[in-house]
């Protein structure tokens, strides 16, 4: 596939990586010179200094060859005229712009974006869905990682398997028999930094970070059965009132009308706006690190620290300080990946890469054949994915068992009719069915064209 990425930034940066180790033909345009020095040393793409939304420009991309457009500057306006030339003068076929202002997504201007109107296929709001991916935390405090499937039927959930985690050195093979209506099957464990699909003799250890599927109504029996029983919090307290922040306390007060929650902002003009604007939610003016702000918002009887500020230092360092504080719970925001390596030993319990957030829910409208969802796992060492079966796919009209499905790939759930199943060895998948995999990296590739319309092979 040959697709131009219009922003070199970590968004762009991250899309160009995981596109170019698949072998697709990429080009980056950015107005920085610096930032296409490094892609273009760095990885195996093309590299283009100029504007995005420039017509001359997006030809030396090679726009009128490009199959898709990526429009991921810093800048919502640029990345929306970017489309609307890749449209209008080079007739790209897909268009994806980030848009970041919360003005251009209200609902009652949805239209804007319509093919008549301004012609962009899917609109990405990194607020929105990363806001999106805290609530999900907040509401399943015992994991580290969840994402839904399958309209919200199919989950699947990273766990961390604990000390006092009771399935620790059981064969998985035995979880079945131990629970037998247990909906919900291991598809990726993360062992010492390593990612792999367990087998049915492998066992979890102290310290893995277990992903699993389960059906929506078995999640909370699974993370109890993981030694994960947390109940939902209820007493929350925001660092940073940006939009993430705003975003997050304004559902939690739409949607949970019994919950305590406090937002920290260190801007006087910020916290003033937003206190404004939300009808129950305190709103401090003052820094996440100050002592005596913690207390104020009352830190030592709070179930659940979210740290959504733009500086990671302040985001790792506030949640720190809560829990020594008494918080019981923490979760904080890192952009930079390689701080992720150490917020558990500091006592962190989740992070989230606002970055890996972007590129799955970009990755969704990359991936060829029927593909519906895409979630990435370990900064891109997985994926799980949703795709539904066609007629053509090698996986319909067998049983599982007689499937040859290469190492590091694992079903987790079919979604047939509204129902979901967990398979077995005696499983057959149906065509039109929406089954969800997990898969290595490497194999992604390989998950693609199992899904992929018989056309699109000649």
């Amino acid at each position: 596939m040959k697709v131009i990425i219009c922003g070199a930034g970590k968004v762009g940066y991250g899309i160009a990586e995981r596109l170019s180790a698949e072998q697709n033909d990429v080009s980056v345009i950015d107005t920085t010179p610096r930032l296409i020095d490094v892609i273009r040393d760095t990885l195996e793409v093309r590299g283009f200094v100029g504007h995005g939304a420039h017509p001359d420009v997006l030809a030396a991309a090679g726009a009128d060859q490009a199959e898709m457009i990526i429009a991921a500057t810093l800048y919502d306006e640029v990345n929306m005229v970017a489309c609307q030339v890749a449209h209008s003068l080079f007739n790209v076929p897909t268009k994806v712009a980030r848009v970041r202002a919360q003005s251009y997504l209200a609902p009652h201007w949805q239209n804007l974006f319509s093919r008549s109107h301004m012609p962009i296929d899917v609109v990405i709001s990194p607020e929105i869905e990363v806001g999106n991916m805290v609530l999900r935390r907040l509401a399943l405090p015992g994991a580290v990682d969840s994402v839904r499937f399958a309209d919200g039927e199919v989950m699947v959930v990273g766990i961390v398997c604990e000390e006092d985690c009771p399935i620790v050195d059981t064969p998985l093979r035995q979880l079945t028999e131990l629970f037998p209506d247990l909906s919900a099957v291991v598809v990726g464990v993360v062992r010492d930094g390593k990612l792999f699909v367990p087998r049915s003799s492998d066992g979890l250890l102290v310290g893995d970070h277990a992903y699993v599927v389960s059906h929506k109504d078995q999640v909370r029996r699974m993370l109890s059965i993981f030694g994960h029983d947390e109940p939902e919090a209820s007493r929350v307290v925001i660092a940073g009132g940006g939009n993430i922040g705003h975003y997050v306390a304004r559902t939690l007060e739409q949607k949970h009308s019994r919950a305590k929650v406090k937002v920290i902002e260190h801007s006087h003009d910020r916290a003033v706006e937003i206190a404004d604007q939300l009808r129950r939610t305190v709103v401090l003016h003052g820094s996440a690190l100050d002592h005596e702000i913690l207390h104020e918002a009352d830190i030592a009887d709070t179930e659940t620290m979210v740290a959504l500020t733009n500086d990671d230092k302040v985001n790792v360092l506030s949640c720190v300080m809560a829990k020594r504080l008494g918080c019981r719970r923490s979760l904080t925001l890192i952009n930079n990946p390689s701080y992720a390596t150490f917020t558990n030993t500091l006592g962190i319990d989740a992070h989230l890469n606002p970055r890996e957030v972007t590129v799955s829910k970009i990755l969704q409208h990359v991936r060829r054949g029927r593909i519906r969802g895409v979630h990435s796992i370990q900064n891109g060492a997985a994926e799980v994915i949703e795709a539904e079966a066609l007629t053509t796919s090698q996986l319909v009209g067998a049983p599982l068992r007689e499937v040859d499905l290469p190492d590091g790939i694992r079903i987790g759930a079919i979604y047939r009719n509204k129902t979901v199943i967990i398979p077995n060895g005696d499983t057959q998948i149906n065509a039109h069915d929406r089954v969800v995999i997990f898969a290595r990296a490497d194999r992604v590739r390989t998950v693609e064209q199992m899904f992929r319309v018989s056309l699109e092979f000649f």
